[in-house]
């Protein structure tokens, strides 16, 4: 990596916002955005569609090599334009202001405000299966809307006070996972068998029930962009992104995978597909606790994975905004979105960003969710991420602070797989690949009609 001079990077034009976030807070920030709903739900639906433990396994491996390599490239685009807005940033560069707007349209919808509500609708699962008298879908509701609105006040307030926050929930959730891995592992009342092949066994890693599970793996892995999406706030850019979007995807790896392998010496996949009551299991940390370590310390266990999953939806409803904001500064979206507090924060944008997350607890199931997330999402990941090689060919002579290892493979390795994935929730769950698709053509809708408005004004 070549360091940039001396304070370049952390220039800024006038009348913006101070850089005041370092590493930690923005890896913190990567691995909390990462740590929340997929890895706590996702294991049910995966059993079902897939069965072997191992098959189970080899997803959470894969689905982490994906990332990084997805992380790799963020690195050289988050290093090269260090500004906030991520993906529309680097699409309106690489390929056209239509491409950039329309990343930042399905950030507002499938990038944020849905997988904030599913990470609320998750805690107040947990929740749920800690006090009973929560358990009933109205209390669900209530409860996740009562996170959203509590982290979006929060988060309004002040940058530095929220990313001191996000740090320590990181810290605590990280330090809970390996515990729990530990425990259930070295001291939890698990069986072996439940480790031993099933079915085909390996042979289904060329199906699309191993790429919709590998959808599932990917929503539980969305995150590793985040520190991209805050670039406008973290000091010297340059150097900082890539060690924050690297560091804090590598930690989440083998977090994932430890921890998926303790569901499975707990809970046998046969049970994680159809549960008690013959659908799979959502609440998978609660169930694996109590197989583990019975009743009373599961009920412990299951609380502080819900206030895990507090940090997973504080982590979004900070870095969502900057890309809305940064979109109305360009004029992409409408200007009120750009309004900052005395102190740096797009409040309005997060407020918005709130009120959406809360429509959509209202109106939507988890799984629906997930899956209308992990399609809209690889779609757009994938084409950032193909980025890296279309900038190489139209500015080879840019600033690149950082290089993506492995280029050429890693890009393509990423964007086959997307490909693949997405390819397969069309032809399995057309129903959530249709609500992502309407949102795309929504967003052409209203950039056209902007255009219009626009060409009419002058």
């Amino acid at each position: 990596m070549t360091a940039p001079e001396p304070g370049a990077a952390d220039a800024r034009g006038a009348g913006e916002p101070p850089r005041r976030l370092g590493f930690v807070v923005a890896a913190a920030i990567v691995v909390a955005n990462m740590i929340g709903t997929g890895v706590f739900t996702s294991a049910g639906f995966q059993a079902a569609g897939l069965g072997d433990p191992g098959t189970m396994l080899t997803a959470w491996v894969v689905g982490g090599v994906l990332a990084l390599c997805g992380a790799a490239a963020y690195a050289e685009l988050g290093a090269m334009m260090p500004r906030a807005g991520g993906e529309y940033v680097y699409l309106r560069e690489a390929f056209h202001p239509l491409v950039g707007f329309l990343s930042g349209w399905v950030s507002l919808f499938a990038g944020f405000s849905a997988p904030i509500a599913a990470a609320a609708l998750a805690f107040a699962a947990y929740t749920g299966a800690v006090a009973p008298g929560l358990a009933g879908p109205d209390e669900a509701k209530a409860l996740a809307c009562g996170l959203v609105i509590a982290m979006t006040a929060m988060h309004a307030i002040d940058t530095v006070v929220g990313g001191r926050v996000q740090a320590a929930l990181s810290i605590a959730k990280a330090t809970l996972i390996v515990g729990f891995i530990v425990a259930g592992l070295l001291l939890g009342d698990g069986d072996a068998s439940h480790l031993q092949a099933r079915g085909d066994g390996l042979a289904t890693v060329a199906t699309h029930d191993f790429a919709i599970a590998l959808m599932y793996v990917s929503f539980a892995y969305s995150g590793w962009n985040a520190a991209a999406y805050i670039a406008g706030d973290i000091r010297d850019p340059a150097r900082t992104i890539p060690r924050a979007l690297l560091a804090g995807t590598a930690l989440v790896t083998v977090l994932y995978v430890g921890l998926n392998l303790t569901f499975l010496w707990a809970l046998d996949p046969a049970y994680l597909a159809t549960g008690a009551g013959g659908g799979p299991i959502v609440e998978v940390g609660d169930a694996a606790a109590r197989a583990l370590f019975g009743e009373a310390a599961g009920t412990l266990l299951s609380t502080l994975i819900a206030l895990g999953l507090v940090s997973a939806v504080s982590a979004m409803v900070m870095a969502g905004p900057r890309v809305y904001a940064a979109m109305a500064e360009d004029g992409a979206l409408p200007r009120v979105l750009a309004r900052r507090s005395s102190r740096g924060v797009p409040w309005v944008a997060i407020v918005l960003q709130g009120a959406l997350a809360c429509a959509v607890i209202l109106i939507g199931q988890l799984g629906e969710v997930i899956r209308y997330v992990g399609f809209t999402l690889a779609i757009f990941a994938a084409l950032a991420v193909a980025a890296v090689v279309v900038l190489r060919f139209t500015r080879p002579d840019a600033p690149r602070p950082y290089r993506t290892w492995g280029y050429p493979v890693t890009p393509a390795i990423f964007v086959a797989s997307s490909a693949w994935i997405a390819y397969a929730q069309l032809d399995q769950n057309l129903g959530e690949a249709r609500w992502a698709l309407g949102t795309i053509a929504a967003g052409v809708a209203v950039w056209l009609a902007g255009r219009l408005v626009a060409r009419w004004r002058a």
